[in-house]
């Protein structure tokens, strides 16, 4: 029998400690091999499975997930799907399994926010204890890819201090939805053109340069390109 591509939650069936995790994978036989061997470990609930759709965050949502598990940025696909997932669910952590071990993709996926980055070759125990792990705060990644990390902040907080220091944190924040929309404004767009190539509301876009400007402490959009454009984070910079 076929594991279902969407689960119901079942609360009676949880634990208060409980980890609730929904999985997203392309490949069926995955899914559903991954979906089991969760299942089976204590503590841990599958509150959901599905393959990428236009339809999966709303599901993530419903769902009332701890965990997001995906192999969605392997095969060449972009970050859409996550960033989306921060927008709108900020407090979700996500974990990415199957990944290559490559320095700029992991940095990447650092700065978009998500929790776990696990490779290829990553055994059900790891991904297992992955789970367990980001659930309670920490993170979960490779120890070379770690220290990528840490050799990566200390080249920019040398190359500009102010930017990297503690008093500016906030100035390197945004998700990859704001840094997104923000390489629109730094290319000229206005906020309609904006709105259409990201397929939001101009109203949407509006707010969010405004909470772009609040974040950066900017006195205007040019000044907010400039600040993140010196940070080495604004994509095309």
């Amino acid at each position: 029998m076929g594991f279902p591509d969407t689960m119901e939650r079942n609360d009676s069936e949880l634990s208060s400690s409980g980890i609730n995790v929904f999985l997203i994978a392309e490949n069926r036989f995955l899914r559903e091999t991954l979906a089991r061997v969760l299942q089976k470990r204590a503590g841990i609930s599958v509150v959901g499975v599905s393959r990428v759709t236009e339809s999966v965050r709303e599901e993530i949502a419903a769902s009332h997930c701890d965990v997001v598990l995906t192999d969605c940025l392997t095969s060449g696909r972009d970050a859409t799907i996550v960033s989306d997932l921060f927008e709108h669910i900020p407090q979700i952590k996500v974990i990415l399994f199957g990944m290559d071990e490559d320095s700029d993709v992991f940095l990447k996926c650092v700065f978009l926010g998500v929790s776990g980055y696990l490779l290829k070759d990553a055994s059900t125990s790891e991904i297992i204890s992955a789970v367990r792990g980001v659930a309670q705060g920490e993170a979960a990644c490779p120890p070379r890819l770690c220290m990528t990390l840490i050799q990566h902040l200390s080249r920019e907080h040398k190359r500009n201090p102010k930017v990297s220091g503690q008093g500016d944190q906030g100035r390197c924040v945004l998700t990859y939805r704001q840094l997104e929309l923000l390489g629109l404004v730094a290319r000229g767009l206005s906020n309609k053109e904006i709105a259409a190539s990201l397929h939001l509301s101009e109203f949407t876009v509006k707010n969010h340069v405004r909470r772009i400007m609040k974040q950066v402490d900017a006195e205007d959009r040019h000044e907010a390109v400039d600040v993140i454009r010196a940070s080495g984070f604004l994509p095309g910079a």
